[in-house]
């Protein structure tokens, strides 16, 4: 089969090498518009269930994105740096830059071509290939051109956001809010490379404007926040590039589509469906959609009942996952209304952002403000890690 990938994100690129590792025979070419190691991002996080799936399905790629990880422990949630709850759990992180050279490296090993600095610009350029998978993010030129056909619909959330790093390390998953004369803004850190964390600034469009970040160059920018988190980044100074141009505000796009197939091409990751990056799981879901169209490929003959299938149960497994992100993102929305409250009890109600908790939810989160039962968490989640690693077959690190 003749394929062609529009976009070498993760969700592209693991498609391509799943894809052959199903049936070595796919000619299949990656095409991105992009220059090599160009990315405009930093980490991106994963749990331990993601780990499985990647290890059961190529090991390879998987021991090496394991290697380039770094692993953070409990989550604190901050209150002007001072007031602080904590939530049990650990997750990986890895940066965006390695985690994109080590797909194409391995999909290259793998038979796959990977052409850069290559726009396509209309689908027509692709007719003669027998499925045009197209995977270039939440901004897809390529949907917005068919976006009749796919029934597109996006819709951009209230807050600006930007994504920064920081040489100050964050060893647990860090969310602290400041409040400024203008209002509240905070940060979500986690730590992504040797030395870097990922430092996502967020604030409502009231509270930017007043403090002039709208306004703002990148320089002054980046002084003004550094002097708002002074006390969380202890000393250390703000990053605004990331082997490409300075960061920018953005507001989150949520992204629809009424069906993921048009003609001989079919939707994937970021192209086809947002979530809210509160709950860290666009780079899962892009990774889980290249794995499962390439399993429909492999069970179904015909290609388009393939797509077809792939479509309808990717649609229904989205729901929920689509459902949560927007509860999340509305809670940051309004986050200010919870900040008169002390830590544990804004941090309990950003817990439940996502649904209604039982009472007995919330005794147990009060017992685990616990320095001695926090300690107990983690040597439990240790001891998960190392099972889990060890039924893997990975080193224990």
């Amino acid at each position: 089969m003749k394929i062609v990938c529009i976009g070498a994100g993760p969700g592209g690129l693991y498609f391509a090498i799943s894809a052959k590792l199903r049936d070595a025979g796919h000619d299949i070419t990656v095409i991105e518009r992009d220059p090599p190691g160009a990315t405009y991002g930093w980490g991106v996080v994963y749990g331990e269930d993601l780990l499985d799936t990647l290890y059961r399905n190529d090991r390879e790629s998987a021991r090496r994105i394991r290697a380039e990880s770094k692993l953070w422990q409990e989550q604190i949630i901050g209150l002007r740096d001072v007031d602080k709850a904590y939530l049990p759990g650990y997750g990986y992180s890895v940066n965006r830059a390695p985690l994109l050279a080590i797909l194409a490296e391995r999909a290259a090993e793998l038979g796959v071509r990977v052409q850069y600095e290559t726009a396509v610009e209309d689908l027509a350029e692709h007719a003669d290939a027998d499925l045009v998978v197209v995977a270039d993010g939440a901004n897809s030129r390529t949907r917005q051109r068919y976006q009749e056909q796919f029934g597109t619909r996006v819709d951009y959330g209230n807050n600006p956001y930007i994504w920064l790093g920081t040489e100050r390390v964050f060893n647990e998953f860090t969310v602290d809010f400041e409040q400024t004369p203008a209002g509240w803004v905070w940060f979500h850190a986690y730590p992504s490379a040797d030395g870097i964390s990922t430092f996502i600034v967020e604030c409502t469009e009231s509270t930017w404007r007043a403090l002039g970040l709208d306004r703002a160059d990148d320089a002054e920018m980046r002084r003004l926040l550094e002097q708002i988190f002074a006390g969380p980044l202890r000393g250390h100074s703000l990053i605004s590039q990331s082997r490409g141009k300075p960061a920018s505000w953005q507001r989150f796009a949520q992204v629809f589509n009424q069906t993921w197939r048009y003609d001989n091409a079919v939707l994937i990751g970021d192209a086809a469906h947002t979530t809210h990056f509160t709950l860290g799981s666009g780079t899962r879901l892009a990774v889980m959609d290249g794995i499962m169209l390439a399993q429909y490929l492999l069970d179904q003959p015909e290609t388009a009942l393939a797509v077809k299938e792939f479509d309808e149960a990717g649609h229904a497994a989205m729901r929920s996952a689509q459902i949560a992100a927007r509860n999340s993102m509305a809670w940051f929305e309004r986050a200010d209304r919870y900040t008169d409250r002390g830590a544990k009890e804004f941090c309990y109600a950003m817990a439940g952002r996502h649904g209604l908790q039982s009472p007995w939810r919330y005794q147990r989160y009060l017992v685990q403000q616990n320095l001695v039962v926090r300690k107990a968490s983690r040597l439990v989640g240790n001891g998960q890690r190392w099972a889990r690693a060890r039924r893997r077959g990975e080193p224990w690190r």
